[in-house]
């Protein structure tokens, strides 16, 4: 969009998917069974695969939208109001009566790896979004998850209908037959639904087969290690940032979120990896979950480094 002015504004990314309130532990150790043990520090922030890229768009200059269900719940008013002050515009959110949102509570250890315990919530499976075309009317990228399956998918479908880009981000382990995959233009897995779904822990290789049937551009993420991903049929590798890792929590949601921010303008799609790939290993370097995503000005000056 053009301005009076002749400036355009920032592409609009919209993420649609889960919703989660997140309390984090920063600890020395994890506990020990029947011990108790001292916090240095504690966070509650927003969580979930698209509420949380939903944040890193907005930190990385992004016009970012969230939409999926929440509850009626403290902890669904808790999430909207944090949601509210990170920048992200929470119109598409569907208020569901009586349901309530995930909680997570999150220790992190003196080595940044995570120890997780999660009440799910309640009431929210089966949600639909009563508008799907008005969601997307004037977006630039879909960015979604697959824990929402019933309410993300008629998003996906109106998206690609009018041929927006469509970046899935697969956390859950799926079946080949999913109807989302056919619906995304670009997908990244996580190691681990990667790993699941193809029965597999060979990522390589299930990302080849995962991919055998589908056009879109495929990749699966893996922590410390290379980002790979298929070029025709051939397996690519995108060395990742080496970095001191202080919290991982929020790491692969904000390269997600980074990757469909660049797509959104007009990078190519290995391009926007090394971009959400910097952003990722930012986010590794603060503790606080996605509160600890970076400002964009701090991505480009780790890309200006060259590495890695």
């Amino acid at each position: 969009m053009t301005l009076p002015d002749g400036k355009s504004l920032p592409p609009v990314v919209l993420c649609a998917g889960i919703a989660v309130e997140d309390f984090l532990f920063k600890v020395e150790s994890f506990p020990a069974p029947g011990t108790k043990m001292r916090a240095s520090d504690l966070v509650a922030t927003t969580g979930g695969c698209a509420a949380n890229a939903a944040v890193a768009v907005a930190r990385l200059g992004g016009r970012a939208r969230f939409s999926g269900p929440v509850g009626t719940d403290d902890a669904s008013r808790r999430f909207l109001d944090a949601l509210a002050k990170t920048g992200v515009d929470p119109a598409g959110v569907l208020r569901v009566d009586g349901g309530s949102i995930s909680v997570s509570g999150i220790f992190i250890d003196r080595d940044g790896e995570k120890m997780v315990a999660t009440m799910h919530g309640k009431g929210l499976d089966g949600a639909t979004p009563p508008d799907p075309d008005a969601l997307v009317a004037d977006i630039d990228v879909l960015l979604a998850d697959n824990r929402f399956p019933d309410f993300v998918l008629p998003v996906c479908r109106a998206a690609a209908a009018r041929g927006i880009p469509v970046v899935l981000d697969i956390d859950k382990a799926t079946r080949l037959d999913d109807p989302l995959l056919a619906t995304a233009s670009h997908l990244i897995f996580s190691s681990e639904a990667l790993a699941a779904t193809m029965g597999s822990p060979d990522l390589g290789a299930a990302l080849l087969g995962v991919t055998a049937g589908l056009r879109a551009f495929a990749a699966v993420t893996n922590g410390p290690g290379d980002v790979l991903w298929v070029e025709g049929r051939a397996l690519r590798r995108l060395p990742v940032f080496v970095v001191e890792a202080v919290d991982t929590l929020g790491a692969g949601d904000s390269f997600h979120g980074a990757f469909a921010l660049a797509l959104a303008e007009g990078q190519d799609a290995v391009s926007a990896m090394r971009f959400g790939a910097a952003a990722a290993a930012l986010k590794c370097t603060r503790f606080g979950g996605i509160s600890g995503t970076p400002r964009r000005e701090e991505v480009e000056a780790l890309l200006g480094t060259g590495a890695p």
